[in-house]
């Protein structure tokens, strides 16, 4: 099982690095389907033209991927995963193939005046693929519950 980070655990500054995921052409085109059907992620002869000049994953599927590895270690925080808001970049494409990462940064800690049982982590991630470029900017505020 692996260590939940409370409140009092952590600190600004701490860093916390997920496992990987590799994202095929069939993944890319099945959530494009599903959930952002757009040519330059369904059609590889219509993504050439397009301003990604190939195929490329929605953004949307970049962000549940990185969800994904969060919640799997790259983000162990007690209590789940509880966003209260978010910012998020994409600043390249991730394209097929792509194995990704998360490596996240504490960047701010607020305990709560009204509720001391909890508080606010504002966490930065950083998505990237094997070649350590930034397919992915998330900026979450995330509830964190204080040791019991």
């Amino acid at each position: 099982m692996m260590a939940e980070w409370f409140l009092d655990d952590l600190a600004v500054g701490q860093r916390f690095v997920s496992g990987t995921r590799r994202i095929e052409t069939q993944d890319i085109k099945a959530f494009a389907q599903d959930f952002d059907p757009q040519p330059f992620h369904l059609d590889e002869a219509a993504a050439k033209d397009s301003l990604f000049g190939g195929l490329a994953a929605s953004g949307w599927h970049t962000a549940a991927v990185t969800m994904r590895l969060l919640v799997e270690g790259g983000a162990p925080l007690a209590g789940g995963l509880i966003g209260a808001g978010a910012e998020v970049a994409w600043p390249r494409p991730t394209r097929p193939g792509d194995l990704l990462t998360v490596t996240s940064e504490v960047i701010e800690i607020r305990p709560s005046r009204s509720r001391p049982d909890r508080g606010m982590v504002t966490l930065r991630s950083e998505t990237r693929n094997q070649q350590d470029e930034v397919v992915q900017i998330l900026v979450a505020k995330l509830v964190v519950p204080r040791r019991p």
